[in-house]
Order: C-alpha cells, then structure tokens, then sequence
C-alpha cells in the first residue's frame, strides 16, 4: 500500500472495486486507474470532486483522504468510522488528561522529545549554532520543574524561539526569517514550514488511526471542538527530526529555490512544483530505514511514528512508563 498525492484538479469516483481518477492534461481527458487495495491514503492538493459513494466505499476500506487549500496550508481530513476500538484504552486515555499529575508527565515527555531532536538539528552545524544550543539545553533543564501544562508550553515556546533564531546560520540560501508566523505564513521559510508541518500532522493522524487511540483526547495541546489534539502532541516530536531536516537539505542543495514560490505574494504561497518536490522528498524520507537500537532491525521513519504510539499506549494501560523517542542519528 501507497500514499496518491493529487496536483491536478478533476474527480475521483468508484468504479467497481477500484477508483477512477478523471482530470484534463493540457486539454486532454486522462482516466488514472487506482486499486483500492494499493491505497493507503490520499493527499488532495487541488479542487477535486468526491460523491458519497466514494466516501462510502473509502470508509468501509478504511482510507483517509487529507486535504490541503490553495495555498498548500492543511485544512482537514477525512477520517473513516474506527476499526480498531478499545474501550480500556480510551477511558485510560481520559483518566490521563483528567489528572493533572498524569497529563503533565505526558506532556512534558512530548516537550522532551521535540526539544531534543531541535538539540540534534543544532548539533549538526554546531560551529554556527553553540550559542543555540547552550540555551535550550539549559532550558530543557526546566521542563521538569514546570508544575502546569500552560507554564510548560512557555518553556516549549522559548526553545522554538531559540532553535528557529538558528535557521539563518543552518540555512546557506539568503531567507528572511525572523519568527515563526502561522496564520497565515508571511514569507518563504514560514511557508514552507507550515507545508511541512501539514505532512508530518496528517501522516500522525494517519498512524493514531491504526491504533486503539483517540486522536481528540490530547496532553500538551488542549482537546477542542474539531481537531484531532492528539495528533499535534505526536506530530511535535516528529517535525524536527523528519521535516525541518528535509527543509535544510532541500535549501542547502538548491533543490528549493525562491522561484517555486510567487513573488507578488511575498514567497509566502509554495507552487505547485515546489509542492511537488517537498512531499516527493518527504515520501522518500518516510520510506527510510534506520537500525533500531532496541529492536535490533531495520525500521522506516513512519513506522517509527507508530511505535511512538504503542508506548503511548502502554503507559496509559500502565504496563511501561512512556518516553519520548531520542533520536540518535
């Protein structure tokens, strides 16, 4: 099973048991065959039309379809009826955000884990980022002496601060990157990071599916009406390690350049082949193997979100306390 990204606009229906994707080429009509079975899920970068018929049929074969606006920012994502239910697990789940002791432990392990994989992007260029790195070690020293999920989200905050001060002296292209902007991105480096980021939550979400989990009931970030929370604690751990080092390479090796992005929008929209080529860089990544220090085996970057979350699962259920992945390459 493989992950379809989808650039072209037309529309995607069932046809038999397989899916039919209809779209025009330069004036030509196209008809791309897709064999349900070989679907894992589905990226929507363009106007594309569904039918409930398709929803339906992807439900009941359990692919989720993620979907990305205009500017390439995530928007959401169509998450099929669970399969995977467990009763224990969710009610675990909740006693662990209900008490505070609980849900902070969780939390700062999330903190823990992030921060440490911005001390591993450091590491790499330390000739240029040691200031960087002896402040966030020292703030990594506080995470434990927080006593409250907001004050915490402070340190989290100070350490982003630090680590994204870093990026003009990692980054060997000329950026203009002073803070981290969101809503909407307001150059090319908080564009790219946000597209980025669209990947790695979506890919979590994907993974927090496939396990007896429930995406809405988080730890650090506050569950709230429509989002999946959980999603975005995970995807914390993950952003550094998989997606601010696919950006490095792909600026330091000019494979992403200024002009995949439009001038009179101040850089701040990706186009459509610059989009092209962070989510082929990013599936080549997820692909990856890397020998596992306990397993003693060979394990993909994705399948490493996925025993991210087996831990999880575990400590809630109390049978092995969590810890946050350290990277170690």
């Amino acid at each position: 099973m493989r992950d379809y990204y989808i650039f072209k606009s037309g529309r995607i229906s069932r046809k038999d048991n397989s899916v039919m994707f209809d779209y025009f080429d330069n004036g030509v009509a196209k008809k791309i065959p897709i064999p349900v079975n070989d679907i894992d899920s589905i990226f929507v970068f363009s106007e594309t039309d569904f039918n409930t018929k398709l929803i339906n049929f992807f439900s009941k074969n359990n692919v989720m379809i993620h979907f990305f606006n205009y500017y390439g920012y995530y928007t959401g994502t169509f998450y099929p009826k669970e399969f995977l239910n467990a009763g224990e697990v969710v009610v675990k789940q909740s006693e662990h955000y209900l008490n505070n002791s609980y849900r902070l432990e969780l939390a700062q392990e999330f903190v823990k884990g992030a921060a440490h994989g911005m001390l591993q992007n450091l590491k790499r260029y330390q000739t240029y980022t040691f200031e960087q790195i002896d402040k966030i070690k020292l703030l990594i020293s506080a995470i434990d002496e927080q006593y409250s999920v907001p004050s915490l989200m402070g340190v989290e905050g100070n350490i982003k601060e630090i680590y994204y001060s870093s990026f003009k002296k990692i980054i060997k292209q000329k950026i203009d990157f002073e803070k981290r902007i969101k809503n909407p991105p307001n150059n090319m480096m908080n564009a790219i990071i946000s597209f980025m980021n669209g990947l790695i939550y979506s890919n979590v979400l994907r993974e927090i599916y496939r396990t007896q989990l429930n995406p809405t009931i988080s730890f650090l970030h506050e569950p709230w009406y429509r989002r999946f929370s959980l999603a975005l604690d995970v995807a914390e751990i993950f952003k550094p390690i998989y997606g601010d080092r696919i950006i490095f390479d792909l600026l330091n090796n000019d494979e992403l350049q200024p002009k995949h992005f439009d001038k009179d929008l101040n850089f701040a929209y990706l186009k459509e082949d610059g989009r092209k080529i962070v989510v082929k860089a990013f599936d080549e990544k997820m692909k990856k193997t890397v020998r596992h220090k306990q397993l003693k085996r060979d394990v993909s970057y994705r399948k490493f979100i996925r025993l991210e979350l087996y831990k999880l699962i575990k400590h809630i259920l109390n049978e092995k306390n969590y810890k946050s992945l350290r990277i170690w390459w």
